[in-house]
């Protein structure tokens, strides 16, 4: 049994390391990070937000946030615009471009899952998604703060 659970483990990270590259090398393509995707993400997900927001919600330092905006601003990203209620705030703001961008990685993201589950039957591909829900739900217990999401 014991070999079973370090196979299992082995199969996982093996998943993580190329899951991980293929992220990497997608997002270099279109000139992305990881950090610089995950804040438009959260943008897409929250509308229009304030840098602190932003930063509170990636959980990493304002300086962190203002490097990533700057980022993405300079790429035609994001912008900058004036917050409606609060002078000494901005909001960070989606561009068209960022919109249309942010499309393509969901078709991409929906073409990646079918390639890789699309010929697996029903009752197995619900197994699967139990059991990682029941590793996930183990691995943020033992992960503190959320590192593992």
């Amino acid at each position: 049994m014991a070999d079973a659970r370090i196979a299992a483990l082995d199969r996982v990270l093996e998943v993580t390391v190329l899951l991980g590259r293929d992220m990497t090398t997608s997002l270099a393509a279109a000139g992305l990070t990881v950090a610089r995707t995950t804040l438009l993400w959260r943008l897409r997900a929250a509308g229009p937000s304030t840098q602190r927001a932003l930063a509170d919600a990636l959980g990493v330092s304002a300086r962190n946030v203002t490097g990533l905006v700057d980022g993405l601003a300079e790429a035609g990203l994001v912008t900058r615009e004036p917050h409606p209620t609060d002078r000494r705030a901005t909001l960070v703001t989606l561009t068209p471009r960022a919109e249309a961008l942010l499309t393509e990685m969901a078709a991409g993201r929906a073409g990646l899952a079918e390639q890789l589950f699309g010929g697996l039957p029903p009752e197995r591909l619900d197994g699967l998604v139990s059991a990682l829900d029941e590793v996930l739900e183990r691995l943020r217990a033992l992960v503190p703060d959320g590192a593992a999401s």
